[in-house]
This record gives C-alpha cells, structure tokens and sequence, in this order.
C-alpha cells in the first residue's frame, strides 16, 4: 500500500468512525494512542512525513479493536483493502455485531 495524502485521509476516517480524535503534535515523542478518561486520542509526530503518519495509524489500528459496524461503507471498503494488501490485524482486532 503507497502512503499518499489520499492514503492518510482514508486512514484518519476510519479513525473518526471509530471515534477516535487524531491529534498531530510536534514533540520528541512516539506516536502512539491511548484512551484518557474515556476520550479516544491517537496522537503523531507532527514532524513525521505522510509516509511516517500512514506507518503510524496502521499500526496503531493493528492494535485497537475495530467495530465494522460502526464504519462507513467507504471506511469499511478501504478497511478491507488494507486486509487484502496482506497488513496483519490481530485476530481480535476486528468485530461485527
């Protein structure tokens, strides 16, 4: 998979239907998530390059639990896309109701 704006974009929207808020600050820190009295926050490096910030959320989502329920129906197909394209999710990773 390239890391393209385009890329980034349908990246950032999984993470919005999923309720998560990405937040892009500058600091000598990894990116990383976490949840902070309820509040889902991804935050990246706001010095990384597109490349940097695509390899960032894709390893975040490899880590969180997705509900494809509650993602769009072009979430849901780029979400697959990025299953085909051989990226790994842990096993309970994804859930559907």
């Amino acid at each position: 998979m390239r890391a393209t704006r385009t890329t980034l974009k349908k990246l950032e929207a999984i993470f919005q239907d999923l309720d998560y808020t990405i937040r892009y600050e500058k600091g000598n820190f990894n990116s990383g998530y976490c949840i902070v009295e309820e509040r889902r926050i991804v935050v990246i490096n706001r010095f990384f390059d597109t490349e940097g910030r695509v390899n960032s959320l894709l390893d975040i989502l490899s880590q969180i639990v997705v509900h494809l329920e509650l993602l769009s129906e072009s979430s849901l197909d780029f979400y697959n896309k990025i299953l085909k394209s051989g990226f790994t999710i842990s096993n309970k990773s994804a859930t559907a109701v």
